[in-house]
């Protein structure tokens, strides 16, 4: 095995000759120094990259590191990143951290996203028939794997699905780590603005849905106006992006491994766990979840200094072989895929994996269902694959069937 260079930079980008899996270095790193230093913004920082799925859960799961962007060692994508609007309480400790979260909790309760089923399935339909009208090659992201969970969470929130193109324009700003720190400022106010104005229409005309219910709990002073709008403008950021690029690359993987696509077609439970790995072995949050030590703490036999940055690269963790057994393979028959790190772990494990996890359980399914003769009708390496994004995914995908 080759050496791994001292305090080697952070990089994002996944070989483009397998471009579904983690960069070689981390799985080496994993192996020889699972707790090691690695270099940011051109060696001006120097953070620790913890890539075990025991340490990383140790991490993520512990009081001791905190989400808080403003630390001075914290291991932000860019060298003097501003802090979001508390609404996107992920960048927040405790207490704010707690009080935000704690407004969408009934939201995404299991029941409540069950409810949902029969709309997302109806969109599914909806959108699956209208693809196949077209005439091939089509589009995957444009047609399908972008504007389902865009219905979705618009369908949710009480959003107007006309204004998508808006949102989500901001939402790929927000994203992109090539985007200046003033335009991510100006994307998350453009986003603020809008859903403020639509907390005050939802005053006078309100709805079944989740803006009323914050715009409600902002006039009983629980929360501001300017809450329940960073809060709704937060999910409407996290509630599609993240999603689309799930849909379109299990597509990928799932064309790439035809054997396993009747894992999919089973019974709930089959599809259950199916969904669970394709979560595991994708891991699309390939940026790392970033923390900074508020206290003196040891990891890994390794100690970590309060004020220093630590990078979680989940999707390295996802594929740590003391923890899954064949972590490059593709099993959707796995017995302990749930056990990913896909939505992270802890007080700030994703709020919206219930409405994540319904929406692929009856998406992927359904896509292999009505188009068996699915196919990439381009080469794979023809496709381009978004590597300086925070959330992983490909910019298009042309299909036929």
């Amino acid at each position: 095995m080759s050496p791994t260079p001292s305090n080697p930079p952070f990089v994002l980008a996944r070989p483009e000759s397998a471009p579904l899996d983690p960069p070689p270095l981390y799985a080496e790193l994993r192996e020889e120094q699972p707790v090691t230093r690695v270099s940011l913004w051109e060696g001006r920082l120097s953070p620790w990259l913890v890539t075990r799925w025991e340490d990383a859960r140790a991490v993520l799961g512990s009081p001791a590191f905190s989400t808080d962007p403003t630390h001075p060692g914290a291991p932000n994508f860019k060298e003097g990143s501003a802090r979001s609007p508390r609404g996107f309480f992920q960048n927040y400790d405790d207490p704010i951290h707690a009080a935000m979260r704690r407004t969408l909790t009934r939201e995404f309760m299991v029941k409540r996203i069950n409810e949902l089923r029969p709309a997302i399935a109806r969109l599914t339909d909806e959108l699956l028939t209208d693809m196949t009208e077209l005439s091939g090659p089509v589009d995957l992201v444009e047609h399908f794997s972008l504007p389902l969970p865009s219905l979705v969470i618009c369908e949710l929130l009480g959003v107007p699905y006309e204004d998508h193109t808006f949102f989500q324009k901001h939402s790929k700003t927000i994203v992109d780590f090539n985007s200046t720190g003033e335009e991510t400022q100006q994307a998350f106010a453009a986003l603020a603005a809008y859903l403020l104005g639509l907390v005050e229409t939802k005053r006078t005309t309100p709805g079944d849905d989740v803006v009323t219910r914050l715009a409600a709990q902002a006039d009983e002073g629980a929360i501001t106006d300017q809450d329940a709008a960073d809060l709704s403008a937060f999910l409407l950021f996290a509630g599609h992006e993240t999603t689309a690029n799930m849909i379109t690359l299990s597509t990928i993987t799932l064309l790439s491994h035809p054997g396993q696509i009747p894992h999919l077609l089973g019974g709930p439970d089959q599809v259950a766990n199916a969904v669970e790995e394709l979560l595991r072995h994708l891991s699309i949050v390939h940026g790392g979840l970033r923390r900074t030590a508020v206290e003196d703490v040891t990891i890994g036999g390794v100690t970590i200094r309060a004020g220093e940055g630590v990078i979680v690269p989940v999707h390295v963790a996802n594929r740590d072989p003391e923890f899954f057994d064949a972590p490059d393979d593709l099993d959707l028959d796995r017995a302990n895929a749930r056990l990913h790190l896909a939505f992270g772990y802890g007080i700030h494990q994703c709020l919206g994996q219930p409405l994540a996890r319904a929406e692929l359980q009856i998406v992927l399914p359904e896509i292999f269902r009505r188009l068996p003769a699915l196919k990439i009708a381009v080469p794979l390496e023809e496709i381009a694959f978004k590597q300086d994004t925070a959330v992983y995914g490909v910019h298009e995908l042309p299909v036929t069937w």
